[in-house]
């Protein structure tokens, strides 16, 4: 009973360890903020399509490639976007316009410039949409299904990223989860979040950018269980069995 009580009583954990957010119950961010819109990095994969009444307007402004027909390999009438991929100086190549300078930028602020550009070329004012292709997160360590998620609505935070990776295991460190960040000038950056502050929510890590890595750190209980080999599980198995098999025989032999 003893032995029951200590293990029962051991394995009662505190929440204070285990929950998000803690004391947030009248937490209330009274700064002003402006809602969260990824900017353009190197290496990013834009689609960018041109839109106007007449479509023979806009086809010279849209990067397009045609599509093959497999049967007798003629042009279909379909033809496919093709994406820009945004070099180390922020620089995409556009038809008609050139190269022109994306990098650090939003969706809306590109779409906005394309427009004023392209007032040279077209009467009527076209309609620009700028999506980016590979917006990407990864989550290590100890969650459920650590994994590269692709991010279709270009925006994600903390919270959300482990969601999609199924949450952290029990044996995760919530106060102790790296971030690392690789700049637009190429250099890295690692930032240790504490996901059981509530003052998380204010970070301005809270939200992630495309090609962030999350790793969640084990706790020591994970740790020293990782220390274990299979050798070593084969050896106390033995000698579990061994005990009992004693303890057996020296039951019968007392009868």
């Amino acid at each position: 009973m003893l032995l029951f009580c200590s293990i029962l009583l051991s394995s009662c954990g505190s929440t204070r360890k285990i929950a998000y957010l803690q004391d947030a119950e009248h937490f209330q961010d009274t700064t002003s903020h402006v809602l969260y819109d990824a900017r353009i990095k190197p290496k990013d994969l834009l689609t960018i399509t041109v839109s106007t009444f007449d479509k023979d307007v806009a086809l010279p402004f849209n990067l397009v490639m045609p599509r093959m027909s497999n049967s007798d390999l003629s042009i279909n009438s379909t033809p496919t976007l093709q994406s820009y991929l945004v070099d180390n100086d922020g620089l995409i190549d556009f038809p008609v316009l050139g190269r022109i300078k994306v990098g650090g930028m939003t969706k809306r602020e590109v779409e906005t410039m394309l427009k004023e550009k392209l007032s040279a070329y077209i009467k009527e004012e076209p309609l620009v949409n700028v999506r980016m292709v590979n917006y990407k997160i990864t989550v290590l360590g100890e969650v459920s299904r650590p994994s590269t998620f692709t991010v279709a609505n270009e925006k994600i935070n903390v919270y959300e990223a482990l969601a999609m990776a199924g949450d952290m295991t029990i044996y995760g460190r919530r106060e102790n989860v790296k971030l690392v960040r690789e700049e637009e000038n190429g250099s890295k950056t690692v930032v240790v979040l504490d996901l059981t502050d509530r003052n998380l929510v204010s970070s301005p890590y809270f939200y992630l950018q495309q090609n962030d890595v999350l790793y969640v750190e084990p706790n020591k209980a994970k740790a020293k269980n990782s220390g274990y080999s299979t050798t070593t599980s084969l050896w106390l198995t033995a000698t579990s069995i061994l005990i009992s098999l004693t303890s057996l025989i020296v039951t019968i032999s007392r009868r």
